[in-house]
């Protein structure tokens, strides 16, 4: 089953169920993968929708920073729970262990040595762990190894 068509069902499985933080967030997600779909005239493909859910992410994550400097804990919650509901739809994020024991076999292949190689490993890891890790957790540990 596509993740479409997997939003779609549980949009409607929330409906009955009368959750509505589950329901007001799948709709965000789906209202995302319309806006795209209208405006480009394309079909998007569940690793697009999953970097859009990752997308939406990042922006609840940036927001609930911002509210909580505002101290407005009721929407540092609301904005969490919609943060934990898209997560459902990601991939198995790998551990620290495993991105770290990928990482190394990349710098091993591109025979980085420096910080100066760091793009060449970004590239070939961005690629590798698209949907599995965050581009932050790739830096920091590319960083970590190079350094």
């Amino acid at each position: 089953m596509s993740l479409k068509q997997q939003l779609k069902d549980d949009v409607k499985v929330a409906m009955r169920e009368k959750n509505v933080v589950k329901r007001d967030s799948i709709r965000a997600i789906n209202t995302m993968i319309k806006q795209i779909e209208v405006d480009e005239r394309i079909e998007l493909t569940d690793e697009d929708i999953i970097k859009l859910i990752q997308k939406g992410i990042k922006q609840r994550e940036e927001a609930v920073t911002q509210y909580k400097a505002a101290s407005r804990d009721d929407l540092v919650a609301k904005e969490q729970e919609q943060i934990d509901v898209f997560s459902i739809y990601l991939p198995k994020q790998l551990s620290d262990e495993e991105l770290e024991a990928g990482m190394k076999e990349i710098v091993e292949a591109v025979a980085a040595t420096s910080m100066k190689d760091m793009g060449k490993v970004m590239g070939q890891a961005t690629k590798r762990f698209a949907g599995v890790a965050d581009g932050k957790r790739i830096n920091e540990v590319t960083k970590k190894l190079l350094s």
